[in-house]
Protein backbone atom coordinates (compact mmCIF):
# COMPACT_ATOMS: atom_id res chain seq x y z
CA UNK A 1 0.00 0.00 0.00
CA UNK A 2 1.43 3.38 -1.02
CA UNK A 3 1.72 5.74 1.97
CA UNK A 4 -0.31 8.91 1.83
CA UNK A 5 1.86 11.87 0.94
CA UNK A 6 1.90 15.39 2.34
CA UNK A 7 3.94 18.18 0.78
CA UNK A 8 4.76 20.70 3.50
CA UNK A 9 5.66 24.27 2.60
CA UNK A 10 7.32 26.43 5.25
CA UNK A 11 10.16 28.85 5.39
CA UNK A 12 11.88 31.91 6.69
CA UNK A 13 12.25 31.38 10.41
CA UNK A 14 12.08 28.73 13.09
CA UNK A 15 8.65 30.12 13.94
CA UNK A 16 7.37 28.49 10.75
CA UNK A 17 9.73 25.52 10.59
CA UNK A 18 9.44 24.16 14.14
CA UNK A 19 5.64 23.69 14.04
CA UNK A 20 5.98 22.18 10.56
CA UNK A 21 8.50 19.68 11.86
CA UNK A 22 6.35 18.68 14.83
CA UNK A 23 3.34 18.20 12.53
CA UNK A 24 5.47 16.17 10.12
CA UNK A 25 6.49 13.82 12.92
CA UNK A 26 2.83 13.32 13.92
CA UNK A 27 1.85 12.59 10.32
CA UNK A 28 4.69 10.10 9.92
CA UNK A 29 3.44 8.32 13.04
CA UNK A 30 0.13 7.96 11.20
CA UNK A 31 1.84 6.38 8.20
CA UNK A 32 2.35 9.43 6.00
CA UNK A 33 5.31 10.31 3.81
CA UNK A 34 6.52 13.91 4.10
CA UNK A 35 8.32 16.11 1.63
CA UNK A 36 9.36 19.69 2.42
CA UNK A 37 9.68 22.73 0.17
CA UNK A 38 11.34 25.80 1.62
CA UNK A 39 13.55 28.72 0.67
CA UNK A 40 17.22 29.52 1.34
CA UNK A 41 16.45 30.99 4.77
CA UNK A 42 14.29 28.04 5.74
CA UNK A 43 17.05 25.58 4.86
CA UNK A 44 18.97 26.79 7.91
CA UNK A 45 16.30 25.20 10.12
CA UNK A 46 15.96 21.83 8.37
CA UNK A 47 18.57 19.78 10.23
CA UNK A 48 16.85 16.55 11.20
CA UNK A 49 13.59 17.45 9.47
CA UNK A 50 11.83 14.10 8.88
CA UNK A 51 11.23 14.27 5.14
CA UNK A 52 11.97 11.93 2.25
CA UNK A 53 13.24 15.00 0.40
CA UNK A 54 13.82 18.67 1.10
CA UNK A 55 13.59 20.99 -1.91
CA UNK A 56 14.71 24.60 -2.07
CA UNK A 57 12.39 26.77 -4.16
CA UNK A 58 12.43 30.42 -5.11
CA UNK A 59 10.27 32.68 -2.97
CA UNK A 60 9.84 36.33 -2.08
CA UNK A 61 7.41 38.63 -0.31
CA UNK A 62 4.34 39.42 -2.44
CA UNK A 63 3.36 42.26 -0.08
CA UNK A 64 5.84 44.99 -0.97
CA UNK A 65 4.60 48.32 -2.37
CA UNK A 66 7.91 49.19 -4.02
CA UNK A 67 7.28 48.64 -7.77
CA UNK A 68 10.83 47.43 -8.47
CA UNK A 69 10.82 45.00 -5.55
CA UNK A 70 7.31 43.88 -6.48
CA UNK A 71 8.46 43.06 -10.01
CA UNK A 72 11.41 41.09 -8.67
CA UNK A 73 9.17 39.30 -6.21
CA UNK A 74 6.83 38.39 -9.05
CA UNK A 75 9.70 36.79 -10.96
CA UNK A 76 10.85 34.85 -7.89
CA UNK A 77 7.34 33.63 -7.10
CA UNK A 78 6.79 32.58 -10.71
CA UNK A 79 9.98 30.50 -10.51
CA UNK A 80 8.83 29.02 -7.21
CA UNK A 81 5.43 28.17 -8.68
CA UNK A 82 7.04 26.39 -11.63
CA UNK A 83 9.39 24.48 -9.34
CA UNK A 84 6.60 23.40 -7.01
CA UNK A 85 4.34 22.33 -9.85
CA UNK A 86 7.14 20.11 -11.15
CA UNK A 87 7.58 18.55 -7.70
CA UNK A 88 3.84 17.90 -7.42
CA UNK A 89 3.72 16.28 -10.86
CA UNK A 90 6.58 13.93 -9.98
CA UNK A 91 5.74 13.15 -6.36
CA UNK A 92 1.92 13.30 -6.52
CA UNK A 93 1.09 14.39 -2.95
CA UNK A 94 -2.39 13.78 -1.55
CA UNK A 95 -2.36 17.13 0.21
CA UNK A 96 -0.26 20.30 0.48
CA UNK A 97 0.09 21.92 3.91
CA UNK A 98 1.25 25.53 4.18
CA UNK A 99 2.87 26.68 7.42
CA UNK A 100 3.55 30.27 6.45
CA UNK A 101 6.60 32.06 5.17
CA UNK A 102 7.17 33.06 1.57
CA UNK A 103 7.61 29.48 0.22
CA UNK A 104 4.00 28.77 1.18
CA UNK A 105 2.81 31.16 -1.54
CA UNK A 106 4.02 29.24 -4.63
CA UNK A 107 3.22 25.90 -2.97
CA UNK A 108 -0.37 26.81 -2.15
CA UNK A 109 -0.80 28.48 -5.54
CA UNK A 110 0.40 25.30 -7.24
CA UNK A 111 -1.99 23.18 -5.18
CA UNK A 112 -4.90 25.49 -5.96
CA UNK A 113 -4.28 25.60 -9.70
CA UNK A 114 -3.62 21.84 -9.93
CA UNK A 115 -6.67 20.77 -7.95
CA UNK A 116 -4.71 19.36 -5.00
CA UNK A 117 -6.34 19.54 -1.58
CA UNK A 118 -4.51 21.97 0.67
CA UNK A 119 -4.58 23.10 4.28
CA UNK A 120 -3.18 26.10 6.11
CA UNK A 121 -1.69 26.37 9.58
CA UNK A 122 -1.43 29.89 11.01
CA UNK A 123 0.89 30.18 14.00
CA UNK A 124 -0.08 33.72 15.04
CA UNK A 125 -3.32 35.21 16.34
CA UNK A 126 -3.55 37.30 13.15
CA UNK A 127 -3.77 35.51 9.80
CA UNK A 128 -0.62 36.16 7.79
CA UNK A 129 -0.77 37.88 4.42
CA UNK A 130 0.15 34.81 2.39
CA UNK A 131 -2.41 32.70 4.22
CA UNK A 132 -5.13 35.31 3.64
CA UNK A 133 -4.76 34.86 -0.11
CA UNK A 134 -5.55 31.15 0.04
CA UNK A 135 -7.77 30.80 3.12
CA UNK A 136 -11.16 30.92 1.36
CA UNK A 137 -10.49 27.75 -0.63
CA UNK A 138 -8.44 25.83 1.94
CA UNK A 139 -9.72 22.51 3.22
CA UNK A 140 -9.20 23.96 6.67
CA UNK A 141 -7.36 26.79 8.40
CA UNK A 142 -5.80 25.55 11.61
CA UNK A 143 -4.69 28.15 14.13
CA UNK A 144 -2.27 28.33 17.01
CA UNK A 145 -4.55 30.56 19.10
CA UNK A 146 -8.28 30.83 19.67
CA UNK A 147 -8.13 34.40 18.43
CA UNK A 148 -7.54 34.63 14.67
CA UNK A 149 -7.91 38.10 13.20
CA UNK A 150 -8.10 38.88 9.46
CA UNK A 151 -9.91 35.61 8.71
CA UNK A 152 -12.78 36.09 6.24
CA UNK A 153 -16.34 34.99 6.90
CA UNK A 154 -15.84 32.19 4.37
CA UNK A 155 -12.63 31.10 6.05
CA UNK A 156 -14.27 30.96 9.48
CA UNK A 157 -16.45 28.09 8.27
CA UNK A 158 -13.27 25.98 7.97
CA UNK A 159 -11.40 27.28 11.02
CA UNK A 160 -9.91 24.71 13.41
CA UNK A 161 -8.24 25.55 16.70
CA UNK A 162 -5.38 23.07 17.01
CA UNK A 163 -2.72 25.09 18.79
CA UNK A 164 0.87 25.33 17.61
CA UNK A 165 2.62 21.94 17.31
CA UNK A 166 5.39 21.71 19.92
CA UNK A 167 8.76 20.01 19.63
CA UNK A 168 9.38 16.94 21.77
CA UNK A 169 11.88 18.68 24.10
CA UNK A 170 9.16 21.21 24.93
CA UNK A 171 6.68 18.44 25.70
CA UNK A 172 9.32 16.77 27.89
CA UNK A 173 9.72 20.03 29.82
CA UNK A 174 5.95 20.16 30.36
CA UNK A 175 6.04 16.63 31.78
CA UNK A 176 8.76 17.69 34.23
CA UNK A 177 6.40 20.17 35.91
CA UNK A 178 7.21 23.51 37.54
CA UNK A 179 10.49 23.33 39.49
CA UNK A 180 10.27 23.87 43.27
CA UNK A 181 10.86 27.46 44.31
CA UNK A 182 11.58 28.43 47.91
CA UNK A 183 11.83 31.81 49.58
CA UNK A 184 15.63 31.65 49.76
CA UNK A 185 16.59 29.19 46.97
CA UNK A 186 17.89 29.71 43.44
CA UNK A 187 15.64 31.47 40.92
CA UNK A 188 16.18 30.42 37.32
CA UNK A 189 15.46 33.12 34.76
CA UNK A 190 15.30 32.26 31.03
CA UNK A 191 15.53 35.11 28.51
CA UNK A 192 14.76 34.42 24.84
CA UNK A 193 15.75 37.11 22.37
CA UNK A 194 13.87 36.19 19.23
CA UNK A 195 15.13 36.62 15.68
CA UNK A 196 14.19 40.33 15.43
CA UNK A 197 14.56 43.21 17.84
CA UNK A 198 16.84 41.28 20.16
CA UNK A 199 18.97 44.32 20.97
CA UNK A 200 16.37 45.84 23.28
CA UNK A 201 16.18 42.69 25.40
CA UNK A 202 19.89 41.93 25.20
CA UNK A 203 20.90 45.32 26.57
CA UNK A 204 17.99 46.35 28.81
CA UNK A 205 17.54 43.19 30.87
CA UNK A 206 21.09 43.03 32.34
CA UNK A 207 20.79 46.66 33.47
CA UNK A 208 17.38 45.95 35.02
CA UNK A 209 18.71 42.91 36.88
CA UNK A 210 21.62 44.96 38.20
CA UNK A 211 19.07 47.32 39.83
CA UNK A 212 17.47 44.54 41.87
CA UNK A 213 18.22 44.27 45.61
CA UNK A 214 21.30 42.20 46.38
CA UNK A 215 19.11 39.70 48.23
CA UNK A 216 17.46 38.84 44.89
CA UNK A 217 20.50 39.26 42.62
CA UNK A 218 22.53 36.78 44.65
CA UNK A 219 19.89 34.08 44.08
CA UNK A 220 19.53 34.49 40.32
CA UNK A 221 20.75 31.96 37.78
CA UNK A 222 20.22 33.53 34.36
CA UNK A 223 20.34 32.02 30.88
CA UNK A 224 20.01 34.73 28.25
CA UNK A 225 19.87 34.52 24.49
CA UNK A 226 21.95 37.54 23.55
CA UNK A 227 22.84 38.91 20.15
CA UNK A 228 26.51 38.80 19.20
CA UNK A 229 27.03 42.57 19.37
CA UNK A 230 25.69 42.74 22.92
CA UNK A 231 27.49 39.76 24.45
CA UNK A 232 30.37 41.66 26.04
CA UNK A 233 28.09 44.33 27.50
CA UNK A 234 25.64 41.77 28.90
CA UNK A 235 28.31 39.55 30.44
CA UNK A 236 30.18 42.46 32.01
CA UNK A 237 26.97 43.95 33.43
CA UNK A 238 25.98 40.68 35.06
CA UNK A 239 29.48 40.07 36.39
CA UNK A 240 29.67 43.56 37.94
CA UNK A 241 26.30 42.95 39.58
CA UNK A 242 27.45 39.63 41.01
CA UNK A 243 24.87 37.68 39.03
CA UNK A 244 25.44 34.15 37.77
CA UNK A 245 24.59 34.34 34.06
CA UNK A 246 25.19 32.41 30.84
CA UNK A 247 24.81 34.58 27.72
CA UNK A 248 24.98 33.08 24.23
CA UNK A 249 23.47 33.89 20.81
CA UNK A 250 21.81 30.48 20.56
CA UNK A 251 21.03 27.52 22.78
CA UNK A 252 20.52 23.96 21.56
CA UNK A 253 19.06 22.62 24.81
CA UNK A 254 15.97 24.84 24.89
CA UNK A 255 13.78 22.09 26.33
CA UNK A 256 16.05 21.64 29.34
CA UNK A 257 16.23 25.40 29.80
CA UNK A 258 12.45 25.70 29.86
CA UNK A 259 12.25 22.80 32.30
CA UNK A 260 14.56 24.58 34.76
CA UNK A 261 13.05 28.07 34.37
CA UNK A 262 10.97 29.74 37.05
CA UNK A 263 10.26 32.79 34.87
CA UNK A 264 10.66 33.48 31.15
CA UNK A 265 11.23 36.86 29.49
CA UNK A 266 10.96 37.24 25.73
CA UNK A 267 9.29 38.60 22.65
CA UNK A 268 5.78 37.40 21.92
CA UNK A 269 6.28 35.39 18.75
CA UNK A 270 3.86 32.51 18.25
CA UNK A 271 6.42 29.82 19.07
CA UNK A 272 7.61 31.46 22.29
CA UNK A 273 4.09 32.15 23.55
CA UNK A 274 2.93 28.62 22.70
CA UNK A 275 6.00 27.08 24.33
CA UNK A 276 5.53 29.13 27.51
CA UNK A 277 1.94 27.90 27.73
CA UNK A 278 2.87 24.40 26.68
CA UNK A 279 5.54 24.04 29.36
CA UNK A 280 3.58 26.06 31.90
CA UNK A 281 5.80 28.97 32.92
CA UNK A 282 5.05 32.52 34.08
CA UNK A 283 6.42 35.09 31.69
CA UNK A 284 7.09 38.72 30.90
CA UNK A 285 6.64 39.60 27.23
CA UNK A 286 7.75 42.58 25.17
CA UNK A 287 5.90 42.35 21.84
CA UNK A 288 7.84 43.41 18.77
CA UNK A 289 6.39 46.82 17.86
CA UNK A 290 7.01 46.47 14.11
CA UNK A 291 5.36 43.03 13.86
CA UNK A 292 2.81 42.98 11.04
CA UNK A 293 -0.68 43.87 12.29
CA UNK A 294 0.75 43.95 15.83
CA UNK A 295 0.27 40.18 15.89
CA UNK A 296 2.64 39.65 18.82
CA UNK A 297 0.38 41.65 21.13
CA UNK A 298 -2.54 39.52 19.94
CA UNK A 299 -0.57 36.31 20.52
CA UNK A 300 -0.12 36.97 24.23
CA UNK A 301 -3.62 38.23 24.97
CA UNK A 302 -4.84 34.90 26.36
CA UNK A 303 -1.94 34.45 28.79
CA UNK A 304 -2.33 38.01 30.08
CA UNK A 305 -6.07 37.53 30.61
CA UNK A 306 -5.36 34.32 32.54
CA UNK A 307 -2.89 36.19 34.82
CA UNK A 308 -0.10 33.96 33.57
CA UNK A 309 1.97 36.69 31.93
CA UNK A 310 2.81 40.39 32.02
CA UNK A 311 3.31 42.59 28.97
CA UNK A 312 5.59 45.61 28.74
CA UNK A 313 5.25 47.45 25.40
CA UNK A 314 8.49 48.37 23.62
CA UNK A 315 8.04 52.08 24.38
CA UNK A 316 7.88 51.30 28.11
CA UNK A 317 10.51 48.55 28.20
CA UNK A 318 13.05 50.40 30.33
CA UNK A 319 15.44 49.00 32.91
CA UNK A 320 13.54 50.82 35.66
CA UNK A 321 10.12 49.48 34.61
CA UNK A 322 11.41 45.93 34.22
CA UNK A 323 13.35 46.00 37.49
CA UNK A 324 10.22 46.99 39.38
CA UNK A 325 8.16 44.21 37.82
CA UNK A 326 10.91 41.63 38.37
CA UNK A 327 11.19 42.55 42.04
CA UNK A 328 7.43 42.13 42.46
CA UNK A 329 7.27 38.77 40.69
CA UNK A 330 10.48 37.21 42.00
CA UNK A 331 9.70 38.14 45.60
CA UNK A 332 6.53 36.02 45.59
CA UNK A 333 7.19 32.30 44.93
CA UNK A 334 3.54 31.34 45.52
CA UNK A 335 2.36 33.85 42.91
CA UNK A 336 4.88 32.53 40.37
CA UNK A 337 3.64 28.98 40.91
CA UNK A 338 0.04 30.11 40.42
CA UNK A 339 0.99 31.91 37.21
CA UNK A 340 2.79 28.79 36.02
CA UNK A 341 -0.36 26.72 36.58
CA UNK A 342 -2.45 29.31 34.73
CA UNK A 343 -0.07 29.20 31.76
CA UNK A 344 -0.08 25.40 31.72
CA UNK A 345 -3.88 25.35 31.61
CA UNK A 346 -3.73 27.18 28.26
CA UNK A 347 -1.11 24.86 26.77
CA UNK A 348 -2.03 22.58 23.88
CA UNK A 349 0.39 19.65 24.05
CA UNK A 350 -1.73 17.64 21.59
CA UNK A 351 -1.54 20.29 18.83
CA UNK A 352 0.58 18.20 16.44
CA UNK A 353 -1.74 15.21 16.77
CA UNK A 354 -4.83 17.40 16.29
CA UNK A 355 -3.34 18.84 13.11
CA UNK A 356 -2.32 15.41 11.77
CA UNK A 357 -5.84 14.12 12.45
CA UNK A 358 -7.29 17.06 10.52
CA UNK A 359 -5.03 16.34 7.52
CA UNK A 360 -6.12 12.70 7.65
CA UNK A 361 -9.73 13.82 7.62
CA UNK A 362 -9.15 16.19 4.73
CA UNK A 363 -7.82 13.39 2.55
CA UNK A 364 -10.78 11.20 3.47
CA UNK A 365 -13.11 13.97 2.40
CA UNK A 366 -14.32 15.06 5.84
CA UNK A 367 -12.74 16.22 9.06
CA UNK A 368 -13.05 13.52 11.72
Amino acid sequence: MTPRRCLIAAGGTGGHMFPARAAAEALIARGWQIRLVTDARGLKHTAGFPAVAIDEIHAASPSTKNPIKLARAGVELAKGLSETRAIIKRWKPDVVAGFGGYPAFPALAAAQTMGIAYAIHEQNAVLGRVNRVFASRAGFIASGFERLDKLSVTGRKHHLLTGNPLRQPILDARAAGYPPLTADGWINLLILGGSLGARLLSETIPVAVAQLPESLRSRLDIVQQTREESLVMARETYQSAGVNARCEPFFEDVGALYAAAHLVIGRAGASTVSEVAGVGRPAIFCPLAIAADDHQSANVEGLVAALAADVIPEADFTAERLAGLLQTRLSNPADLAERAAAARSLGRPDAAEALAKAVDGLVRGALT
